[in-house]
């Protein structure tokens, strides 16, 4: 069998570096083997190397099959070969620093990922600070948290590979306590408080119309469903893979109380992965559901994809006075008076419409978006899904029919 020739004769040592940065992807996550590193060695060598636009897109295609990864391929390729000082970055971004000597730099999304990936097996030693002579150093640790209570506390989109796995495992052992719906419908119940007079009655009418005990009935009690529309845009598709674990908890919880978990993403179209979230593996789960909705990381079209979801899913999916959860950060592109619309039809709809929105993270948030004026007069209660301690708390408000959230202070402001 002959082999095929994988050199590149102008540019040896960039096969070497080809290969290196396939390594670095497979640390970050991305499922790569050997034939997906050759691949992109042939490809390199028949499109040239001169135009970095032509090179980035060369690599991406044979190292990204998923949206997901695209933004983990783009931190490990601007590190890896475009920015002369990437060491030195990287090692900033993993070294501990001390609280007032440096300003913290927040890593953007895939940053720490892609860094962990490039240093992968590289020793990083702690900093040396200079003592002066004769002093004594006191260190306060009464409000240092403990490594999981940072993690709750940590942005999704912040989070490496590692911390991200952990968050996965803290949001599968969510807990939902949901009271039931008390149904106007009654039922035969020997101790109930409700007399049942029809049934006393045919009961006296086979005795010869004595009346020999009462029949008694109670109130039926119902579980509602969880709808969750969720945001797959670019802006949002760090956070949806937390909510989708989320979900997936909600769906797979032994007597959590829900009727049924109906789970639907949306950035340009509407997709439907209710049967996905069913499945008990959430890894399986979530691939499967990620491989259906080809739009992740694309734009936004809220106002369309509610739409669409009010004419061919809202009669399906809520019968049961469902709970509906809208995860976004309302930035949509297109009108807002049909989001307005749309968003006024799916809450009269629902029993209640809980918006899930990052941007809440910051203490400076306002209404000022367009889309965001637009929807939120039509929830019922509005709250941060950033982190961990942030969709813990979603948990306990869904069995609260009384929480708003932060929805009366945005909408002074609104109203101001």
């Amino acid at each position: 069998m002959e082999h095929a020739d994988l050199s590149l004769p102008d540019k040896p040592q960039l096969v070497t570096n080809i290969a290196h940065f396939a390594r670095a992807l497979r640390v970050a996550g991305l499922p790569l083997g050997p034939g997906r590193v050759a691949d992109a060695i042939r490809a390199v060598a028949a499109t040239g190397f001169d135009q970095r636009a032509d090179f980035y897109f060369t690599l991406r295609a044979c190292f990204v099959s998923r949206p997901e990864h695209r933004a983990v391929f783009d931190q490990v390729f601007r590190l890896y070969w475009r920015d002369p000082r990437f060491l030195e970055h990287m090692m900033s971004l993993l070294t501990p620093q001390l609280r007032g000597v440096a300003e913290e730099r927040v890593a953007r999304a895939g940053e720490k990922r892609a860094a962990e990936a490039l240093l992968h097996g590289v020793a990083r030693d702690l900093p040396q600070m200079p003592e002066a002579e004769g002093s004594e150093i006191e260190i306060d640790a009464s409000l240092t948290m403990s490594a999981e209570e940072r993690l709750k506390t940590l942005d999704f989109e912040q989070m490496s590979v590692a911390e991200m796995a952990e968050a996965k495992r803290i949001l599968a052992q969510i807990k939902f306590s949901l009271p039931p719906l008390i149904s106007r419908r009654t039922q035969a119940a020997p101790l109930g408080r409700s007399v049942d007079w029809r049934k006393t009655m045919r009961m006296a009418a086979g005795q010869g119309g004595e009346v020999t005990r009462l029949a008694r009935k109670s109130k039926r009690i119902r579980w509602p469903a969880l709808v969750a529309l969720c945001d797959i845009s670019g802006s949002m598709s760090s956070y949806s893979r937390a909510v989708l674990h989320f979900l997936h908890a909600a769906a797979n919880q032994q007597g959590a109380g829900w009727a049924s978990v109906h789970g639907f993403t949306f950035g340009t179209r509407l997709t439907n992965i209710s049967r996905h979230l069913a499945a008990r593996d959430v890894d399986a789960a979530l691939a499967a559901a990620g491989a259906e909705a080809q739009d992740w990381d694309g734009g936004t079209r809220i106002g369309a994809c509610l739409a669409a979801f009010n004419r061919d899913w809202s009669r399906r999916v809520m019968g049961q006075g469902a709970v509906v959860l809208i995860i976004t950060d309302g930035l949509d592109r297109d009108a807002p008076e049909a989001l307005s619309a749309a968003m006024a039809r799916l809450h009269l709809s629902a029993r209640r419409v809980i918006w899930v929105n990052p941007l809440l993270r910051w203490d400076g948030f306002a209404p000022k978006a367009a889309g965001i004026r637009a929807m939120l007069p039509h929830v019922d209660s509005f709250r941060a899904g950033h982190n961990i301690a942030a969709l813990a708390g979603l948990a306990e408000a869904l069995s609260r029919p009384d929480d708003a959230g932060e929805k009366a202070r945005l909408m002074r402001m609104l109203m101001a």
